[in-house]
């Protein structure tokens, strides 16, 4: 079992210091409390703020932050996963529907696993943007979640709304995922989201899933908070309130197991079926 630590917290827009401050205060608590990973929020190190990234955040200092995040990992001993913009590969292609309205380069929002050494051992880029401000700024992935061995436990992460297609979690899932890492930025007024929707994520592709939301105000939104961690066969193991909270939650593997032998939802699909299915559709 792994002790998993999972940050709550409003950001301030374009205030990196601010923000490195909140995330390296959870890291001391969090390592204090033996956790071994934390968790944090979607853009939590800039600000939830689409466009205002797009249009004010200067792609060059993102190394830099990279850097003072790996320091916090090292500095407090644990697992970071954070995530930042990143500009897309040039050679990457995507749907003329989320092509960037605005000027530049292409961005994509990007999640990143470190160790306690401060080491990347896992990037994401997100595939699903929510709203017209990310369509905005930023531009969907095309490359499914990758699986890494962590503290024993086989981990992947998605982004947000990511995690509300069940063929993007089953996609962790079929790949070995036993615990599913997500930061995320969900607006108040989607409470089924954490509530119901990541439970059954949870239970129908049998691994951890932990979600890490903003709380507060930020630009123009106004966040749930309500972050959660669901075990395999769907239970809740940690939740959050509205305010600034953070979560602990014990995640292993013998769960998952229990949980996958118990009702072989992954060894029983039938995905040549489906796909039949689909193009009769």
């Amino acid at each position: 079992m792994m002790l998993l630590a999972i940050l709550q917290a409003n950001a301030s827009v374009m205030d990196v210091d601010a923000n490195l401050r909140t995330i390296e205060d959870a890291a001391q608590r969090a390592s204090s409390a033996g956790a071994a990973l934390l968790l944090t929020p979607e853009l939590f190190p800039v600000g939830y703020a689409p466009l205002r990234l797009h249009a004010e955040l200067d792609p060059a200092t993102l190394p830099a932050v990279r850097e003072r995040l790996a320091g916090i990992a090292r500095t407090h001993g644990i697992g970071l996963v954070y995530s930042l913009p990143a500009v897309a590969p040039k050679e990457a292609t995507h749907d003329d529907a989320a092509q960037p309205a605005l000027a530049g380069d292409a961005w994509h929002i990007t999640a990143t696993l470190l160790d306690a050494s401060g080491d990347e051992i896992l990037n994401y880029a997100k595939v699903h943007l929510f709203g017209p401000e990310e369509h905005k700024a930023f531009v969907g992935a095309h490359v499914p979640p990758a699986v890494v061995d962590f503290n024993g436990i086989r981990t992947s992460m998605l982004i947000c709304y990511d995690v509300e297609f069940p063929e993007a979690v089953r996609a962790a899932a079929t790949r070995g995922a036993e615990l599913l890492l997500v930061p995320t930025a969900l607006s108040a007024g989607f409470e089924n989201v954490p509530q119901v929707l990541i439970r059954a994520r949870a239970l129908e592709s049998q691994l951890n899933v932990a979600y890490a939301n903003h709380s507060g105000h930020e630009d123009i939104y106004n966040f749930l908070g309500g972050s959660v961690v669901a075990g395999p066969d769907g239970s809740l193991l940690a939740a959050a309130g509205e305010g600034a909270a953070l979560l602990f939650a014990e995640v292993g593997t013998e769960t998952v197991k229990a949980a996958r032998d118990e009702v072989p939802y992954l060894r029983e699909r039938r995905p040549e079926l489906y796909n039949e299915w689909e193009q009769q559709a």
